[in-house]
């Protein structure tokens, strides 16, 4: 009888769990940037990355968020991150589901497509998230100087 070969488990797969956060402004540049596992929520994920870079956001009054991040104890996080005076603001989709550009939701959309234009952030292939944060960082910066 001849046994089935097995599926071989990659070393990719079990690391391909990840996720990117990152808060820009309305020109795209990023001010918070974050990598968690895949078990982290979008939220947790969000808080996080305004956590690690709450010094660069103190002048912040307003974070514009999409559906997925409505709830207070997000908006309440967020306040006790940086500051009472901070208001989070939902975009909201129109009630008939028509495709419409939101206004300045897509900055965060394009930023994330600015990443995946580096090769090697198109693929995790990173066993530590540390080394894909930095890799983030250093495609931004890149960006930046070719801006500059």
């Amino acid at each position: 009888m001849i046994q089935p070969a097995r599926k071989a488990m990659t070393r990719a797969r079990r690391y391909s769990g990840i996720k990117r956060h990152i808060a820009v402004d309305t020109q795209g540049f990023p001010h918070a940037v974050a990598v968690t596992t895949a078990e982290v929520t979008d939220r947790q994920g969000a808080l996080e990355a305004l956590k690690r870079c709450r010094s660069g956001l103190g002048r912040v009054k307003r974070l514009l968020c999409d559906s997925g991040y409505t709830g207070d104890p997000f908006a309440e996080g967020v306040q006790d991150i940086l500051g009472k005076h901070v208001t989070v603001q939902i975009a909201k989709r129109s009630e008939l589901h028509t495709f419409k550009v939101m206004p300045k939701r897509w900055s965060v959309e394009r930023s994330f497509a600015w990443l995946e234009k580096n090769r090697r952030l198109w693929k995790n292939c990173e066993r530590r998230l540390n080394t894909s944060l930095q890799f983030i960082h250093l495609a931004f910066l890149a960006l930046l100087l070719r801006r500059s």
